[in-house]
């Protein structure tokens, strides 16, 4: 088969990863790179080898010579250019979230299904090769039913600002940009049961604490002190219909010690913790055990888990397979998203 011809869409921070993976992939090709700043594109095309540039993904969708692209772009145009690039009859990785509301979602999702090509998620944490050793065990039996979770994200001064911090452009603040990977990760250990019920809170109590000039933090390469409509911190009691329930809380900023990063889940028979490092739980002989597995690494490989992203992304497409983060859980994703914005709006649990 001839490689995958790939054009990547954005080339913010994120794209640089989905760019490398692609390099790494013997079955693909950088065939085009597009960014609305030319400059951008084009330092990409030459540190990548693409051929093509383009300033306008419209003109990318129209290249009968891509296969596929990766879009990393700000979450208000996730869905919009999904929808088109499917139409188009390229298959699509979108970034996560897949958008920034259930209606978007739901618009997503029918045209995936009308034009049969195949859309994937970027659920990045469910491709650790760590997670996925530990879904095996679970998918097993190993834990049982797995009844409980608990996951943070906690930021103590890490509002990136810029588009990350502009509600119209990304939806929310840490709950759809940190939240959305540890939630999804819960939910796809659990098994993906279906939510009935979120209860949820939003603070915006600190703003992005830009007068905080003694350690550094991440920003992004649009960032504007004076713009942050988004919430600084957001926590949730989400129930599935089976019984099972997930706690959360994330932060932008917070007046914690330190940042923070907990995913721990229990079952009946055993339990695991993904962050801070990996480690199993489980009983023998009367006797509880902490198990810690003999692995490469003791956390997350975030650059393990986009090259396994990548390299599944491409394998579905050259095999004609679905993917494990298809279109219809960033729908289920943004209902969880959405649901708990609205509780925290209401201050009363939502139902589904």
């Amino acid at each position: 088969m001839n490689p995958t011809r790939i054009a990547v869409i954005g080339t913010g921070g994120i794209s640089q990863m989905h760019l490398q993976s692609y390099e790494n992939n013997p079955d693909t090709k950088i065939y085009a790179i597009c960014d609305v700043n030319k400059d951008r594109a084009t330092q990409a095309a030459e540190k990548f080898n693409a051929g093509k540039i383009y300033t306008s993904y419209r003109d990318v969708l129209a290249d009968d010579e891509v296969d596929a692209v990766s879009i990393c772009t700000w979450n208000n145009t996730h869905a919009e250019i999904s929808v088109a690039a499917v139409a188009a009859g390229k298959h699509v990785l979108v970034e996560k979230p897949l958008c920034r509301t259930v209606s978007e979602a739901l618009q997503v999702q029918e045209a995936v299904r009308k034009s049969g090509k195949m859309l994937q998620v970027g659920y990045v944490r469910r491709f650790d090769p760590n997670v996925q050793m530990l879904r095996t065990f679970a998918d097993n039996g190993e834990f049982g039913e797995l009844y409980y979770a608990k996951a943070s994200s906690i930021r103590r001064l890490g509002n990136p600002g810029g588009w990350f911090s502009d509600i119209e452009r990304s939806g929310g603040g840490p709950l759809i940009d940190l939240g959305v990977h540890v939630i999804d990760l819960c939910w796809y250990m659990m098994g993906k049961p279906k939510v009935r019920s979120v209860s949820g809170n939003a603070y915006r109590k600190l703003g992005n604490r830009a007068n905080v000039t003694n350690l550094s933090s991440y920003k992004s390469a649009d960032y504007d002190a004076s713009k942050n409509t988004v919430e600084d911190m957001a926590n949730a009691l989400i129930r599935f219909e089976n019984g099972a329930s997930l706690q959360v809380d994330v932060s932008f900023t917070l007046h914690a010690k330190k940042d923070e990063g907990i995913i721990k889940l229990y079952g009946e028979k055993g339990g695991f913790e993904i962050d801070p490092e990996i480690v199993i739980v489980t009983e023998m002989h009367d006797t509880i055990l902490n198990a810690h597995p003999q692995i490469d690494s003791a956390g997350i490989d975030i650059h393990a888990a986009f090259q396994h992203e990548i390299n599944h992304f491409i394998d579905c497409i050259r095999m004609d397979k679905q993917p494990i983060s298809p279109v219809e859980d960033g729908v289920e994703m943004m209902k969880i998203l959405c649901g708990i914005y609205e509780s925290a709006a209401k201050g009363e649990e939502i139902r589904f």
